[in-house]
């Protein structure tokens, strides 16, 4: 029987596919999904299956309470992450989890990446920001909603429509965007500005910061009121 979800299912599966195709995950080291705000459920990639062998009936369909809603396999074991930021951050329509070389690098130190450069200021306006690192306690409670509420606490501050990557201390990094196409185009660009970052710090560890009026400027021209980039 065809699904009713089969075009968020769709969706879903083409993003995750991205995932090897650009690199940012080996084996199953990373997941997507694609929500529909209309009917409050997202498509999230099942739990541990390999992307060469998924098809898009494999998506498992979840609610914002992360309860199967359909599917036939068990979802993604951060389900209850992307649950939590589809609850806490409006106008976001997909989210993207990996564990990605140099961006998973910064997280395991514990460290927010650097604005160094324009290509950091073409995307956000700071530096992309790492989570404290979890409590004893929290992991105790339930791990995967915690990862949420540590995600969603590094932003009481700021705007996830302005900064649409993060990175969880310890673990990895996580992006969204208004599609999930979107989400994994961050993601992409997340790993390369942690990979610039890395490099410039091996060349000069006392590198300094992009001046603010040349962040303002590249952010500015292209997500700003008057901005000019592109078409």
């Amino acid at each position: 029987m065809k699904s009713a979800y089969g075009d968020l299912k769709e969706e879903a599966f083409r993003a995750n596919l991205e995932i090897p195709r650009r690199g940012l995950a080996i084996y199953t080291f990373g997941n997507v999904s694609a929500f529909d705000a209309g009917r409050a459920v997202f498509a999230i990639k099942p739990s541990g299956v390999a992307y060469e062998q998924m098809t898009a009936d494999d998506m498992v369909i979840v609610d914002l309470d992360a309860q199967v809603v359909d599917g036939r396999m068990r979802p993604s074991s951060d389900t209850k992450t992307h649950a939590a930021l589809y609850r806490a951050f409006r106008g976001v329509g997909g989210i993207v989890h990996t564990h990605s070389t140099y961006a998973t690098a910064w997280a395991q130190a514990g460290q927010a990446i650097p604005i160094y450069g324009t290509t950091h200021a073409d995307h956000l306006a700071e530096d992309v920001p790492c989570t404290a690192i979890m409590t004893a306690a929290a992991v105790e409670r339930d791990y995967e909603a915690e990862t949420g509420a540590q995600i969603i606490d590094c932003f009481r501050t700021r705007d996830p429509q302005q900064v649409q990557m993060v990175l969880v201390a310890g673990h990895g990094a996580f992006a969204w965007g208004k599609t999930a196409e979107k989400a994994v185009y961050h993601a992409v660009v997340l790993e390369e500005l942690a990979k610039m970052a890395s490099i410039t710090r091996t060349l000069d560890p006392r590198a300094a910061r992009l001046p603010d009026y040349l962040v303002r400027k590249h952010f500015q021209r292209k997500h700003g009121k008057n901005a000019y980039y592109g078409q």
